[in-house]
Formats: C-alpha cells, structure tokens, sequence
C-alpha cells in the first residue's frame, strides 16, 4: 500500500516503531541464513535492497535514501546474534566473552576464535535436532571401531561422519588438540573419501 501511495503522490510512509521492529527483525533473520556477521558493505546492499524494492521507505533527508536503514540494519544484527546467543546458539556464542571490571568471573573475550569467512556457512553448527554430545560421542565410537575393520563399509562411515560433524568441529575448534590427538579420536579422517 506504502509502494502504491508513493507512486502517486510522491509521499514516503511513516512507520510506527513496531512496524520498523518487525521490517528489522525479519529482515536480520534473513541475513542471518547466509552470514552471520555480514560486513558494512553487505549491510549497506542490503539496506539499498530494501529501498529499491520498497521506495515508500526512502529516508527523504538522506544522501542515499538508506544510510539511517544500514544503521539500524547493523544494530538490529548485533540485537539479534545476542538473542541466538542466549538461545545457545554455539555458532554465536563462541565469540561471546564479556568480561568486564564488574563482572570479572564471566569468560574473556575470544578474541583468538576467528569468526566465520567466506563458504564457512557451519563454523560451529549445533547439534543435530534429538542428538547430544553423548549420543554423538557413542557415534564416534561405532566411527573408530568401524574404521579398524579389515573390510570397512564407507556408506556406514561418511554417513556417521556427516552425523559428528558438529560435535568433530566443535572439538576442534575449541580444545585447539593437536592433530596426531585429532586424528587418535577420528581415525576416519585418513581415508580418502573423508
């Protein structure tokens, strides 16, 4: 209705806050599927996106007609790791240290993690719905004893591991183990196919 008024009368629509709310949160959900932590240019394509497709929302003080969107783009996106972060989100909540003069007891910031790059889309996925580390660690297990086998059955095997992946990566990344200890736990890593 916005887009239609504004073709005909040139008038940019004014949000209540709540509307703004939910263009924001949906909008950093959507950002979310693909990038965790999107760069300030990313932000800014998106915010032109929005305002290209939809120009009743064009800010009519702005250079761009979006620069105010990519500020609340960017803080909405920082609101909403902090809520997936609560959730136990892992893929956040790695990097989630806060400690600080009045709460010297909280773990440090992870300043060494780094944060996902480029075709990471699982740095630090979480596990598998109905499964814990426990479940996950028995899988490990059914992995090790498959792979001594003389005759190993590799559908098994890439099946399993595809099934560890999150609790493999998450030992990895946060343990920081050497790779002959890696390897010790995962012996399916020397395959070929692994």
């Amino acid at each position: 209705e916005g887009n239609s008024a504004f073709e005909k009368t040139g008038k940019v629509l004014q949000l209540t806050r709540d509307q703004k709310h939910d263009v924001l949160e949906k909008l950093a959900a959507a950002i979310y599927n693909f990038k965790a932590y999107p760069s300030d240019k990313e932000l800014s394509k998106a915010a032109e996106a929005l305002v290209t497709k939809h120009p009743c929302l064009k800010e009519l003080g702005s250079d761009t007609g979006w620069f105010g969107w990519k500020t609340s783009i960017k803080f909405k996106m920082g609101n909403y790791r902090n809520k997936l972060r609560r959730a136990g989100c892992m893929e956040v909540a790695v990097n989630a240290g806060k400690r600080s003069k009045s709460s010297p007891d909280n773990e440090p910031s992870h300043l060494n993690i780094k944060r996902a790059r480029r075709a990471e889309v699982n740095y630090l996925p979480d596990f598998p719905q109905g499964h814990d580390a426990s479940t996950l660690e028995q899988q490990r297990v059914e992995i090790t004893e498959e792979v001594q086998k003389a005759e190993k059955n590799l559908v098994v095997v890439d099946k399993k591991m595809q099934m560890t992946f999150a609790l493999r990566r998450n030992e990895i990344i946060t343990s920081s183990s050497p790779v002959k200890e890696i390897l010790g736990r995962w012996p399916a890593l020397r395959l070929e196919s692994q």
